[in-house]
């Protein structure tokens, strides 16, 4: 449970970051200025008191998706880019019943160096309209994505997957591989046999176990086991940050229904895996292993890895400025080679 509940920590201090988010770049599109929350996002929002959480959360949106297995559209929750750049757009996942609040710290960082930046919340859990309960297994999440990336994307992206995130986005490329140019793998939980005993679990006994995933004191657990250094009062604000998406009505039902279908099992399909890979883990990670960052590079054809140092499972929370270097030099490389070539005539 506790590898599974990872995601739900936040982020050490905004004096991490370097940015301001506030800055307004004259004659650019990026501008962070204040605006209301949307009124989709559960009330408790104005409690939070993170700033990078508060901004990024007004910027969240609902787009139409279609899917095969609902007879109408899910609005599907994500942030959108304001800019659209010619290098292919950068999709970021979220870990284990998570959102895309996860990605606050780095994601600003990302659109500041002018990549068309995506966060999109994996179905049954985020902040989509899920009140018609659809089935929120791995072939339903995998669906959901594939056609909000044909509906709304529509290019082939850079991949960003951390946690259990990363078996999302591995699950997704070895089904859709045209829809992925590159990947990146952020502290994976790819070895994990889907969601073990609990699928076995009767349905009262998985409800129970939802309800304490919910809960504040467990949450505030897998913060103090993430990081360390911060706060009670800190502490309790990234609680509520994590847990926000759970207080809809629907997230109990989502999360049994997810629980007990098994989950992600996708060590087999990692060789399956073409697309060139970045994998980022943080050395002090706690939750998964380092070690298992090696066995991962050497399994994938096509990867290269980069651990972050004093750093922990999260590190695009807990060292942004470091994730958001890895990830645009990733995305950029390639024109910086064409550039190398062209000089050469």
């Amino acid at each position: 449970m506790v590898a599974l509940t990872a995601s739900f920590a936040a982020a050490p201090s905004a004096a991490t970051i370097t940015m301001a988010m506030a800055k307004k770049r004259s004659g650019g599109t990026v501008c962070y200025a204040e605006l209301s929350f949307p009124s989709f996002l559960p009330k408790q929002v104005e409690n939070i008191k993170d700033t990078f959480a508060r901004k990024l959360a007004t910027r969240i949106d609902r787009l139409p998706v279609p899917v095969g297995f609902s007879d109408n559209s899910i609005m599907s929750s994500c942030v959108r880019p304001l800019i659209q750049s010619k290098t292919s757009p950068v999709v970021l996942l979220h870990g284990f019943d998570s959102s895309c609040l996860e990605w606050r710290y780095t994601y600003p960082l990302l659109e500041e160096a002018g990549l068309e930046t995506w966060a999109v919340d994996i179905l049954g859990w985020g902040f989509s309209d899920i009140e018609r309960l659809p089935p929120c297994n791995v072939a339903s999440k995998r669906e959901h994505f594939y056609q909000l990336w044909k509906s709304h994307i529509k290019r082939p992206m850079i991949l960003v997957g951390p946690s259990l995130g990363a078996a999302v986005a591995i699950d997704f490329v070895a089904n859709h591989p045209e829809a992925v140019e590159k990947l990146v793998l952020i502290d994976a939980s790819v070895y994990a046999e889907g969601t073990g005993n609990l699928a076995s679990l009767p349905r009262i006994a998985a409800y129970a176990g939802v309800y304490l995933l919910k809960s504040i004191p467990l949450r505030l657990y897998v913060n103090v086991l993430a990081f360390t250094g911060s706060s009670f009062g800190t502490s309790l604000d990234w609680t509520n940050v994590g847990r926000l998406h759970c207080l809809y009505p629907w997230w109990e039902d989502a999360t049994v229904d997810f629980m007990i279908s098994g989950g992600y099992n996708v060590s087999a399909q990692i060789q399956q895996v073409k697309q060139k890979t970045l994998i980022i883990w943080g050395e002090d990670d706690q939750i998964i292993s380092n070690k298992l960052a090696v066995r991962l590079h050497c399994e994938l054809p096509n990867a290269t890895i980069r651990q972050i140092p004093d750093c922990g499972h999260l590190p695009h929370v807990e060292r942004p400025n470091s994730v958001a270097k890895l990830i645009v030099d990733f995305v950029q490389e390639d024109c910086y080679k064409e550039i190398e070539c062209v000089s050469q005539y």
